[in-house]
Parts: C-alpha cells; structure tokens; sequence
C-alpha cells in the first residue's frame, strides 16, 4: 500500500528541523549546481539558458566584463564547472560529516568504513550453520564478522531450566537456545544484549531469562514462534537470521546402553549412561520450508559445535533435512566440541563424535572434519572441568582420515573463564576449510564475480 502523499511530505519535512546540520550544507550544494549548470550552458551556447546565465552572472557582477569582452565566455564557463564542482563537494562533504557525526559520534567507524563494510558482509558467503545452545553462538559470533548472509537452524528440543518451564507451562516451543543465536548475531548496543541474557533472581521470575520472556510474550502476541523470532530479530537488529528446526512440539527420547528409554533433553543428560541412540517422538517431524530453502541456496554449510547428541543430532532427525543436505552442492563441514559433556560425550574422542553422527544419518553427510588440536594451559580450568567429569576431546586426525574424511586441525580454544571454542579463531578456520574445499559453487561465484 503506497503511502499518502501528506505522510510522505511529514518524512522529508523532519530533515528541515532546526539543528539537523543539513539545510545549511543543502543550500551550498545548491548554489555549487547553479554555478556548475551556468558554466555548462555557456560552454555549449545552450540558447535557452541565457536568461538563466543572464541572472547568474548580473549577481555575480561579471555581466559587464563579459559585454565588454575582457572575459570571453568559454573561459568563464570552465571557471563556472569547475568552481561549481567545488562548492557542491563542499557542501556534500559537510552534510556527510553531519550524518557522521549522529551516527557515530565516537568516530570509530566512520560512515564510508560502516558502509564498506555492510557491502563486503552482504557480499559474503551464504552460511548455514545447524545446531544449538551455547557452541552454535560461538560460532555465529565469529562468522558475523566475514558475511551478513548467515542462516542458523537451531534445535527447539529443550525441556530444562526457563525454556522447560515455558514449554510447559505456556505449550510454546523453548526459546532458550534461540535466544542464544539472537543474541550472538545482534548488532544492537551491547546493553540490549545483556538485557536479553539477564536472569531473574527471587520471586515467581526466578531463573528466567529475559530475553526467554520477550520471546514467549511475542509468541503469545503473534501467536506463533517463528513470527516471535523474526520480530525479535527486528528489536535486536541481528545479521542474518534464526530459525528453528521445526515448528513441532517435540520430545527427544535417548536409548541408552543399559537398554533404559529416556525421554527429555535434560532428564538424558542427567541419566549419566552412555548413549546407544536418540530419536524424535513423534517420527513424522517436517522442518519448517526456510530451513530447507536456506540449505538448498548455501554456499556452506556447518554442522555444530554443541552438544553431540542434544543439538546436532536432533536436528538432523527432523524429516527432509539429511535429504536437503546431500542434496546440497556446497560444502558441509562437522566442527567438532572442544571438551566432553559429562552425561552425553563421556570418553568421546573426535572420531567417536563423527561415528555417532554418520550411525543417525548417512556415511557422505560431510566431507571435512575442524577439530581443535590445541592442548589447554590453564590448569586451573581443566581442574574445574575434570571435577565435573570434563576433558579435552582428543582430535584423533588419523582416525578420522581411516574414515575417508578430511579432518584439519586448528587451534581454536579460548581459556578466559571457560574452555571453548574461540570465536575468531573458529571463522577463521571455516574460511579456510572453505578454500580447502575446492572452487565456491556456482551461486557464490556468479554473485562475485
């Protein structure tokens, strides 16, 4: 629907309000394009110009040199364009700068380096990344740096902590690991980011996430998650986008080798027995049609880091999306975790993550295999770790190899508080996996070349 024409002329009255800056280099590069358009016409002897030259030059005083022929016209036109030029740069310049100035008023970046910028992201590579919880927001946190074109499926499976409590009392899909990726991708100011991770304390709120509350209010406004999650995508300005694996309200069931059934993520994880095999109830789980329009227009594809078999997995269990994945002509790399998840990876080296991804889905799932080969200095850490049943997963390169996949090794671990993946260092390795891989599909080098 067009807008009226009085709401259109309100928007360009506002860049007339006093104070702006912009009305006075306006009116400069006005009077640059008058002097530049006065000498064009006299250098081409534009007949129907000469009034318009005639009241140019009477206010500028020059009309009786040029009568008297001490200026010839020619002359004084080129003075004109090139003096016209000038003034509009001047004027265009100054208006800049007063757009800087609000805009980014600490000078870093500029508006020439943010819109250089923005063009080198949109002209990036179109990223799929499938996962969940914490390790697929590391990710997108690195990733947002090299492409704006990024698209996270991410797995709606939890059943604990504020999103169980919403999933079960509310009937929504749980947010949290949504929330995770949102918050990753935004480019808002960094308070809003916090505000979104900001957990109540005491009271009926308590242990909720604010950002898990925003998304469930939306959700009851808009009446459907995936709406809630583009709209909040609006609030926090993110790159790219977030969508989540399915719109089904699914139960994760693990069977374990002891042969017990357990059902919900975080009843499995705290069952401490290995895991045999998981699986979605109900089977028949269709993704939603983005997430698979998204994989089949990718120029890269990832799967993880995050938990092995309560992020990744699950959301290669959901209907369609192994088929859209081989289907997929770009290249699909497995980023292995850093360190073992007590109740889920217990003893798991690289190999055994890759084994237990390829015994749910398809042996030609991916290709390449990043995996950290950096062992951790900070003792303090792998102590803290170790006592919660924690340790580095050992990267077992030549195994992998065995396997008919291309493994490469990275370091790729940040030890400030926590130990995991750093998320520069892990961009910085997907890239160059990616020139590894081969020639970019034909999308990618049609787009740029």
């Amino acid at each position: 629907m067009s807008v009226p024409p009085r709401s259109q002329w309100q928007r360009w009255r506002r860049w007339l309000a006093p104070g702006l800056g912009i009305k006075r280099w306006g009116l400069v590069i006005g009077a640059g394009v008058v002097i530049f358009s006065a000498g064009v016409s006299l250098i081409v002897n534009i007949k129907f110009l000469a009034e318009f030259d005639f009241a140019v030059f009477s206010l500028a005083g020059l009309l009786d040199r040029i009568s008297r022929g001490s200026v010839s016209p020619m002359s004084l036109g080129t003075i004109g364009v090139l003096l016209g030029v000038l003034i509009a740069l001047f004027g265009l310049r100054g208006m800049l700068r007063s757009i800087d100035r609000v805009l980014f008023p600490t000078g870093s970046p500029t508006l020439v380096e943010a819109l250089r910028e923005h063009r080198r992201k949109r002209r990036g590579l179109n990223v799929v990344a499938l996962g969940g919880g914490t390790g697929l927001a590391t990710l997108l946190r690195g990733i947002k740096h090299y492409t704006s074109n990024i698209s996270a499926v991410v797995t709606v499976f939890d059943d604990g902590g504020s999103s169980g409590r919403l999933r079960r009392e509310l009937g929504i899909l749980p947010p949290g690991d949504i929330r995770h990726c949102l918050v990753a991708l935004a480019e808002v100011e960094p308070l809003m980011t916090r505000l979104f991770e900001y957990r109540f304390r005491g009271g009926g709120l308590d242990g909720h996430a604010f950002g898990n509350l925003f998304i469930a209010s939306l959700a009851g406004v808009t009446g459907d998650l995936e709406l809630a999650v583009k709209e909040t995508s609006k609030v926090l300005k993110i790159r790219g986008r977030v969508l989540p694996a399915t719109g089904h309200n699914v139960v994760l069931v693990a069977e374990l080798a002891d042969g017990r059934m357990v059902e919900g993520e975080s009843v499995i994880t705290a069952a401490r027995g290995r895991i045999r095999r998981v699986s979605l109830r109900p089977l028949d789980v269709f993704p939603l049609p983005e997430v698979l329009e998204a994989i089949a227009e990718a120029d890269l594809i990832l799967l993880g880091p995050g938990s092995l078999y309560t992020s990744v997995i699950p959301n290669l269990l959901v209907r369609g999306v192994v088929e859209a994945l081989l289907e997929s002509q770009a290249p699909r790399v497995y980023i292995c975790n850093v360190m073992t998840q007590p109740g889920e990876t217990d003893g798991y080296s690289a190999a055994d993550h890759v084994r237990a991804i390829l015994a749910h889905t398809v042996p030609e799932l991916f290709s390449h295999v990043i995996v950290n080969t950096q062992s951790p200095q900070n003792q303090a850490l792998l102590d803290r770790y170790a006592a919660q049943g924690s340790v580095p997963v050992a990267p077992t390169l030549s195994e992998l190899e065995a396997m008919g996949l291309i493994p490469v090794g990275f370091s790729l671990m940040s030890e400030e508080e926590l130990l995991r993946h750093d998320p520069l260092r892990l961009a910085t390795a997907v890239l160059r996996v990616m020139e590894m891989a081969g020639d970019l599909p034909g999308r990618f080098a049609r787009r740029h070349g």
